[in-house]
C-alpha cells in the first residue's frame, strides 16, 4: 500500500491499531453508559440543560416539563451511569455534570450532522 492510500493519513508501515489508543472494558463501559443516558430524551434534556448550569431537581422539571417523580429518577439514573453528580447546600441539592469534558463531548453531538434513513428512522422506528 503506498502512503498516499494509507487510511487516516497513517504512514505505510502504521497501521490503525497503532494509532488508536489502548482502549479497556472501562473505557467501553463509560461510552456505553453515555449511551444509554441520550437514548432516553428526557435524560438528554436533563444533560444539555446541566451543560448550560448546575440545577436542581425542581428546576430542571419545570424547565422540561416533567413530575418531580420523574426527574427524581433521571436524575437517579445519570448519577447512577457517573454523569451527573450532586452538591448539598443547604436544603437544596444541586445536580452538575460530573466531568467538564461532557460538556464538550454533548456540544460536539449537537454539531453532528447524520443522514437519517427516513425509511428506517421514522416514527415506527424498530431499530432501537
Amino acid at each position: 500500500m503506498s502512503s498516499a492510500a494509507a487510511p487516516l493519513g497513517l504512514a505505510q508501515s502504521e497501521s490503525v491499531d497503532d494509532a488508536v489508543p489502548t482502549l479497556t472494558l472501562t473505557h467501553t463501559a463509560a461510552i456505553a453508559r453515555l449511551g444509554y443516558a441520550l437514548s432516553d430524551h428526557t435524560r438528554t434534556r436533563i444533560l444539555l440543560a446541566l451543560r448550560e448550569a448546575p440545577a436542581c431537581p425542581s428546576d430542571l422539571a419545570e424547565a422540561l416539563g416533567a413530575s418531580r417523580q420523574v426527574m427524581s429518577n433521571q436524575l437517579t439514573c445519570l448519577r447512577g451511569c457517573g454523569l451527573v453528580e450532586s452538591v448539598k447546600e443547604g436544603r437544596r441539592t444541586w445536580y452538575r455534570l460530573a466531568d467538564d469534558h461532557l460538556a464538550t463531548v454533548l456540544t460536539d453531538l449537537l454539531d453532528l450532522t447524520l443522514a437519517v434513513d427516513p425509511d428506517c428512522c421514522g416514527p415506527e422506528c424498530t431499530c432501537s
